[in-house]
């Protein structure tokens, strides 16, 4: 776990984001797919949940014996998603658009710096429980950490696809 991953790949996005105009983030390849938008959007609601997550594990020693599943295990083995298309659940569908594309930056700048903090948190940390993730078993506070690492990085592959349908530099 390195800080300083998290906080580039946020500052990656942020730039990323500038490419952009409001009225570009909101538009979306087809009917069944995100805007830009509520891709940054469905990162940033992720990524709350991912800190709730890690503020409880640092707080407990709960379910510290149980484990992940085997997708997951692969996951962490490979230090990353696989590169495929992965089917999000149901109610991704919901995700909102943005309100302004400011939103999105200070939400990713609030997220930078409570991961920052989180980091140390969880190196000091004498507890070592574990929460359960809705698909894919039980996650410690490293574990929630090095998985928003993953999810960014995943993402980031669906950015160049809707780049490539806005007809932008992919990233």
């Amino acid at each position: 776990m390195h800080p300083e991953t998290f906080s580039h790949l946020i500052d990656k996005w942020i730039v990323a984001l500038g490419k952009y105009d409001y009225e570009e983030t909101l538009l979306k390849p087809d009917a069944n797919s995100w805007s830009i938008g509520q891709l940054y959007m469905h990162l940033i609601f992720d990524t709350k949940y991912y800190i709730e997550q890690i503020n409880i594990c640092t707080t407990t020693d709960e379910n510290a014996d149980q484990s992940s599943n085997e997708f997951a295990q692969s996951i962490f083995a490979a230090n990353g998603f696989p590169d495929e298309k992965i089917v999000g659940a149901p109610d991704n569908v919901r995700i909102p658009q943005p309100l302004t594309k400011l939103q999105l930056i200070e939400e990713l700048i609030a997220i930078k710096k409570e991961m920052t903090i989180l980091a140390f948190i969880i190196t000091g940390s004498k507890f070592k429980g574990k929460t359960k993730h809705p698909g894919l078993g039980y996650f410690s506070a490293e574990e929630w950490y090095q998985f928003a690492v993953f999810h960014f990085n995943h993402h980031l592959r669906q950015m160049n696809r809707i780049d490539n349908f806005l007809g932008k530099k992919t990233t």
